[in-house]
């Protein structure tokens, strides 16, 4: 082991020639890896779905690091602030910028994505470390990164969600949503008009990995949406949902379903570039079966009119036209494959093949099912070849499918095909009916596709009517408790999560919170839920109407792993000045609609006072911000900032932050790189050149020389880590989260 140490320190330090990693950009660290492999060259050669004469840039380009691409997220005013102050502030100087006598190339906006909101630049560490201004740029990027407002996405990651055109009332599935940057793509989306706090549709973000449910929530909560919800289920069997009406119970039906299936990753190996090494047609051939019934799962949830988009990051047709295909072919005239070629103008793209053939790892080429001999049987299915009848394959318009090759925009390699549902599958013509708990009628099932016989069986059991039934114990829904489905009707993997419970109307915890902050008569209180059976409720979030319906009915079906954006946090001194809740940032966007009291109007100039200051006195704002603080009482406040259209310099957006009225001074609760976002909207200088090299490229300084050692910010409420192999105490977990250091006039909260 010592021998393999000292090659292992020689390696680095002797050899002259060695990569270094500040030369890598995305693939730093695998410079050992040789990005060869003849059987991926004679594979997709012999399938030629590189055009003629292309073959040597596609090789070229997928051997060439992948650009870094960002996306600038959250809703559209701060989103068109934040594109802004990078074009004006950054952008502009990188573009005259020279680094060793070298230009530097600007980033650049992908030209397909809608209103320059996505941006790829091919800068690395390396280059980034000798200026000044690429440092600052670098610091701003990660902060933004870390507060949600910009997010590294792979461009062609981008591209379903676009192609769903998601609208606010839509009902959205994403099956395989882990790690979650298409998932905030979709609430984005949902999200378009915010005057609107509590759109009518939803986003149910599922994944079968229990740890990576919690990466999930973590992109997720970053956008503070009431309409998101985390689920831990295999999306080859994810449990047909119901909600009710008027009393009368209905199946959830999707209208848009994100369908981004496993897959065995060849269009990645610019960024991953352990596939090189390990890739095998073998992959594709053990991923086609779990595709096929992951899109087969989704179409049955999927309302008519709705749409899924079924994508992998895989070049192969295999794990792609031979899904869609077989998917096709499955629903005898059910699905519809669409043509979304004029849905991205400026995407280039390659159509759909439709013909292909398989390979073995040993090169065995294989036209036809009829070739493959019994012994491969196992491993090779008839539904991973092209269809035999010619009339069939035209009518599935297979060139409707788009795949990426990353040599035509320097991006990686994907697929996408977009499939809309014009009636129900052939063996879910009849729907399921509902029992009550004292009818045993099953509604029956038609297994017509005989050529799929075990396939149609399995979706059969899924939906038999008993997946409907009405829970057992009605207390459940009496109490407004979402807990953990019942172990014998389902095994649980992974943390045992704390309960959701709905509060009622009239609960008494709203009696001081109505009067304080005048909340409006059409609050929703029945959405508010917190996270604990007994003692004093400490943080309380809220749903929208329709989660809420959803988590109701279905407590037995589903394992809930997070919903719900927090608004309140319990400060038990504040008792004495009416409330013992304040308001938390998180929720402030989805509040605020609601708040008529406890709002103190301020300017640019306040803003910058209340976030650099550490004791920000009441006497040093404006005017209007001073008579207004001085008529409140101590307590939370909201410091509400409307956008003057007269004053282009100021931002065009408006802006809510949590504050606290103290005796003579005002704070604001915001959590550190909330207060770095809205500063670098106001223009304020936050970040300077480090005295020395070796410390942290990401230490942050305001202009103003705030020390930031001595402010102890709101941290956002974490999650339990997902690296954690042992489950953690929720309570003690809750307990341990950070809070804000209030104000000298009460105590801190524990």
């Amino acid at each position: 082991m010592g021998k393999r140490n000292r090659n292992r320190q020689h390696g680095r330090n002797g050899n002259a020639g060695a990569r270094s990693r500040d030369d890598a950009g995305w693939g730093a660290g695998y410079a050992e890896i040789i990005k060869e492999n003849k059987l991926f060259e004679t594979y997709y050669q012999e399938l030629k779905l590189v055009p003629e004469g292309e073959w040597e840039q596609f090789m070229s380009a997928m051997r060439e690091p992948l650009p870094a691409t960002i996306r600038i997220t959250g809703y559209k005013s701060h989103a068109k602030e934040i594109l802004h102050c990078l074009k004006n502030t950054y952008f502009k100087e990188i573009e005259e910028l020279e680094v060793d006598g070298q230009k530097i190339e600007a980033p650049e906006p992908l030209s397909w994505y809608p209103d320059e909101l996505a941006w790829h630049t091919n800068l690395n560490r390396k280059i980034l470390r000798k200026s000044p201004l690429l440092k600052k740029f670098h610091q701003f990027l990660v902060n933004e990164t870390e507060s949600g407002h910009i997010s590294r996405q792979e461009a062609v990651s981008m591209i379903p969600p676009l192609l769903l055109k998601i609208e606010p009332h839509h009902k959205i599935l994403d099956m395989c949503a882990a790690p979650g940057s298409k998932t905030a793509q979709l609430i984005e989306m949902l999200h378009s008009d915010m005057d609107i706090p509590f759109p009518e549709g939803f986003v149910i973000a599922n994944d079968v990995d229990n740890k990576r449910c919690y990466l999930l929530v973590h992109q997720s909560k970053r956008l503070n949406s009431p309409c998101i919800m985390v689920v831990n289920h295999d999306a080859s069997s994810m449990p047909r949902l119901q909600t009710e009406s008027n009393g009368k119970k209905d199946i959830l039906f999707y209208d848009r379903i994100l369908c981004d299936v496993p897959c065995s990753g060849d269009g990645t190996m610019r960024k991953n570039i352990d596939v090189w090494r390990k890739w095998t047609t073998n992959n594709s051939l053990n991923l086609h079966g779990l595709q096929l019934r992951i899109a087969i799962r989704g179409v049955e949830q999927l309302a008519e009119g709705g749409r899924m988009v079924y994508s992998t990051c895989s070049l192969n047709p295999i794990e792609d036209e031979a899904v869609i295909a077989s998917l096709l072919e499955k629903s005898e005239g059910a699905l519809e494959l669409v043509d979304a070629s004029n849905d991205l103008p400026g995407l280039k793209w390659m159509p759909g093949v439709t013909s292909w053939k398989l390979m073995t790892r040993n090169g065995q080429w294989f036209s036809d099912w009829s070739e493959v001999p019994q012994g491969l049987h196992t491993q090779i299915r008839p539904t991973m070849f092209p269809p035999t009848d010619p009339e069939k394959l035209k009518e599935m318009k297979l060139e409707r499918c788009m795949r990426i090759l990353p040599h035509h925009q320097n991006t990686g390699g994907f697929f996408v095909a977009v499939l809309v549902k014009k009636a129900p599958m052939p063996w879910n013509k009849r729907q399921p009916k509902l029992r009550n708990k004292d009818t045993k009628s099953a509604a029956p099932v038609d297994t017509t596709p005989a050529e799929s016989a075990e396939d149609v069986m399995k979706a059969a059991a899924e939906d038999k009517p008993n997946d409907l039934e009405e829970p057992q114990e009605s207390a459940v829904k009496q109490d407004g408790v979402c807990g953990p489905p019942p172990s014998k009707k389902m095994k649980l993997f992974g943390f045992k999560e704390d309960p959701f419970v709905f509060l009622s109307e009239d609960d008494p915890v709203f009696v001081p919170i109505q009067k304080f902050y005048s909340l409006s008569p059409n609050f929703p209180k029945l959405n508010v839920l917190t996270r604990t059976h007994e003692g004093k409720k400490r943080r309380l979030y809220v749903v929208s109407k329709e989660l809420r319906n959803v988590m109701l009915n279905n407590c037995d079906r589903i394992k809930v792993i997070n919903t719900g954006v927090k608004v309140w946090s319990r400060n038990d001194d504040g008792e004495q000045f009416g409330c013992p809740f304040r308001l938390a940032q998180e929720g402030i966007y989805t509040l605020f609609p609601y708040i008529n009291a406890r709002i103190v109007s301020v300017s640019v100039n306040d803003i910058k006072v209340l976030l650099t200051e550490e004791k920000p006195h009441i006497e040093k704002l404006g005017a209007e911000a001073q008579a207004q603080a001085k008529k409140l009482d101590m307590g939370s406040v909201v410091l509400r900032y409307n956008p003057d259209p007269q004053d282009s310099l100021a931002p065009q957006c408006s802006m809510e932050l949590c504050g606290w009225r103290g005796k003579t001074c005002i704070f604001a609760f915001v959590p550190k790189n909330e207060r770095f976002h809205y500063l670098a909207m106001l223009g304020v200088e936050m970040y300077k050149e480090e005295k020395k090299e070796e410390e942290s490229t990401t230490k942050i300084i305001e202009e103003e020389g705030v020390d930031q050692s001595e402010i102890k910010l709101e941290e956002t409420e974490d999650i339990r880590p997902p690296e954690t192999d042992t489950c953690m105490d929720p309570v003690k977990a809750e307990s341990e989260s950070i809070e804000a250091e209030e104000p000298e006039s009460i105590k801190e909260i524990n």
